[in-house]
């Protein structure tokens, strides 16, 4: 398999098995997450492992009652970490952590799909409701959700644009 096929094999699961997710490939996912390029190698990301069935389905319902957060065995919460960032000042704590927190949560979905296990990247959530949820301190802002389990069912691949209709050469 070519590395684009890799990719290829990457996709968004919302239909999980009750399946078990060991701790060994969740903790392996992590570090693979965090060796994600980082702005000043500062790696302003933190990250928290939710199985708790309630505390799963209470982000489920901060999530806009996208359900298949309560399903999936594992919930992968990921922070950016505005302290670790602080020495870039705003556009540290505006942008750099966010990228830091994005390069690995690729790194982390790329992994679980290697792995055998389905995921999705969930953005829409109540920040206000999950940090209140996971008590998480004022320089930890939640960004990322991610369900990690077997996949029930498997989701038709989605379509991309053209990579030719993306790329541009010297300027727009």
């Amino acid at each position: 398999m070519n590395i684009i096929e890799h990719f290829q094999n990457r996709q968004s699961a919302r239909s999980f098995t009750h399946e078990h997710v060991p701790d060994d490939i969740i903790m392996e996912s992590l570090e693979a997450g965090n060796l994600a390029p980082s702005a000043g190698n500062l790696q302003a990301r933190d990250f928290i492992i939710v199985k708790e069935d309630d505390r799963k389905r209470a982000l489920s319902k901060a999530a806009y009652s996208q359900d298949f957060l309560a399903e999936a065995p594992v919930v992968i919460v990921c922070c950016a970490n505005l302290d670790r960032i602080a020495g870039y000042r705003d556009r540290g704590r505006e942008l750099y952590c966010i990228q830091d927190v994005a390069a690995a949560v690729q790194n982390i979905l790329l992994y679980l799909s290697d792995a055998g296990y389905g995921t999705c990247w969930v953005g829409a959530f109540d920040e206000e409701i999950v940090s209140d949820l996971l008590r998480l301190p004022k320089q930890v802002r939640p960004l990322t959700m991610i369900p990690v389990g077997r996949v029930r069912t498997k989701e038709e691949p989605t379509s991309r644009i053209e990579i030719e209709d993306l790329v541009h050469y010297e300027e727009w």
